[in-house]
């Protein structure tokens, strides 16, 4: 699958909801599961946006690395309906896409997989369209390789793909591909996807 092709599938697969605002979907072929997260859609989903880091995992223990509290509260929300489609051993691919919120969702279901199928590290790819910093702290060169093969699609004019703001120490991680031009004030328009 392109990655055009990929995108749209973000953009029009039907999504199940759960939680208050929480879409996903699951796609099979073969050996290969698709997993998507939508974008923000409503007010739900916005103040989720605008909330600020949390410890990933209960039992951490000393936490070097925290996940943006609103899309961490979200996944857990969707957690659970995957688990059992993440672990099973017939799945031999992973491939994740989100746009927006659901490019922030994308990226902590792409840690989850990470954690709980270290056979398939190395088959697990993960896309984040015009998707917000997620995580604070993480500077070590060893924490980064989780997302090595998770691609950040960036908008350099999309204002949501600089947020939350790097100073706060936000960052993105894994590889991001660059389109557009940075202008001197990024739009919120320059975040709606064309529709193709």
């Amino acid at each position: 699958m392109t990655l055009h092709e990929l995108f749209s599938d973000c953009l029009h697969i039907p999504y199940s909801q759960v939680g208050r605002s929480a879409n996903y979907a699951v796609k099979r072929e073969n050996d290969t599961l698709y997993l998507f997260f939508e974008g923000s859609d409503g007010k739900n989903d916005w103040k989720s946006n605008l909330n600020f880091p949390a410890k990933p995992y209960k039992r951490m223990g000393k936490t070097i690395w925290f996940a943006h509290r609103g899309f961490l509260r979200t996944w857990k929300e969707i957690e659970p309906f995957l688990s059992d489609t993440i672990t099973d051993k017939s799945v031999r691919k992973i491939v994740i896409a989100g746009y927006s919120q659901g490019g922030a969702l994308a990226m902590l279901c792409h840690e989850y997989v990470w954690y709980h199928r270290p056979d398939l590290r190395t088959q697990t790819e993960g896309y984040g369209f015009g998707a917000p910093r997620v995580f604070w702290g993480i500077q070590t060169a060893k924490l980064k390789t989780r997302w090595k093969s998770f691609t950040v699609v960036r908008n350099l004019n999309d204002l949501i793909t600089h947020l939350p703001p790097a100073f706060l120490g936000f960052s993105h991680v894994g590889r991001l591909l660059k389109i557009g031009k940075r202008r001197k004030y990024s739009s919120i328009e320059a975040h709606f996807p064309k529709i193709f």
